[in-house]
């Protein structure tokens, strides 16, 4: 089986997450999804306020060799098992998502067209666009609701890894997109003409 790799990259909070779940109608039991954030390092040897205090959008947070080498597997046609994140402990959690080899496979993640080893694997790179204002409104609405954070830590972290981090790394990583995508879940039109490359992919089984 040949699995078609969809890269969806894009800043903290541009829609990411809002645009694959408008995906899944498509991709039905076809597709899979592996989230970058899922291989964030475990940082298991330090303490919960340590683990507070990393910076988590800067690329040596994530075990990135390991997220190509389980894409290689599924490449290979070998089932993985994706680790999964505990946002509120800042860690690990015990539990793992298996993933099987299928037609597509979504690889969503702010980072995902920055490292070059990630990127050469994929088939198409999307890159969601959207306004900084827009984004730190739905940052500091998902943080304080789904993940229990303060205002204030929400704001601090923005100022001193997000904002820096966006500006250095993932801004950047969009002129290796194939595709930009602007206002990210709100641009209707340009989901929708993903959402048909997808189908033209499952009953065709090419791009």
């Amino acid at each position: 089986m040949h699995t078609y790799f969809i890269g969806l990259a894009g800043g903290t909070a541009s829609g990411k997450t809002t645009i694959v779940r408008m995906l899944e109608d498509v991709l039905t039991d076809k597709g899979q999804i592996i989230y970058l954030d899922s291989y964030y390092h475990a940082f298991s040897d330090k303490t919960l306020e340590e683990r507070k205090q990393l910076n988590y959008d800067h690329p040596d947070s994530f075990d990135l060799e390991a997220l190509v080498k389980d894409i290689k597997k599924l490449k290979a046609g070998k089932t993985i098992q994706m680790p999964v994140y505990d946002y509120v402990g800042f860690t690990r959690s015990e539990d793992c998502v298996t993933v099987d080899p299928c037609p597509v496979i979504i690889v969503e993640g702010m980072l995902v067209l920055w490292y070059p080893q990630l990127r050469e694997l994929l088939d198409l790179k999307v890159y969601i666009d959207t306004a900084d204002d827009e984004r730190l409104i739905r940052r500091i609405r998902r943080d304080t609701q789904e993940r229990g954070r303060s205002l204030s830590s929400i704001l601090d972290q923005y100022q001193t890894t997000v904002k820096p981090m966006h500006e250095q790394f993932i801004g950047p990583s969009k002129k290796y997109a194939d595709i930009i995508i602007p206002r990210g879940a709100e641009n209707e039109n340009g989901v929708r003409i993903l959402k048909e490359h997808i189908r033209s992919i499952l009953a065709h089984g090419t791009c």
